[in-house]
């Protein structure tokens, strides 16, 4: 029998989609590493999501990643931006992370 943190722990929804995925060993680009400065994740995120848009399994990612409130970069959407639709991770890092994503993106516009 699962104990109460199992049941609760366990992703909601089928995984059956991931192994279709074009995501697969690419990894670091659909998690940040440690410390990651807001300028390298706006460029880590755009390769995240230039895969992302020519893949099968997009709309089953995304669906999982909102369902799971998962962390990371999943079916396109980053997490600041399924914090946006409704669908917020379950830490309290994601508000500073989104300001700190908005500057940067910004600065980004001003230099390109």
């Amino acid at each position: 029998m699962l104990s109460a943190y199992e049941t609760i722990a366990a992703p909601m929804g089928s995984t059956a989609w991931m192994e279709h995925g074009r995501c697969g060993g690419e990894s670091s680009l659909f998690f940040a590493p440690f410390a990651e400065r807001p300028e390298a994740r706006v460029r880590r995120e755009a390769r995240a999501r230039s895969i992302c848009e020519q893949c099968v399994v997009l709309v089953s990612c995304r669906d999982y990643a909102r369902r799971n409130r998962e962390l990371g970069f999943w079916g396109g959407e980053s997490e600041s931006e399924r914090a946006e639709a409704g669908f917020a991770p379950t830490t309290p890092i994601v508000g500073r992370k989104r300001v700190a994503e908005e500057r940067a993106r910004d600065a980004m516009r001003r230099v390109l």
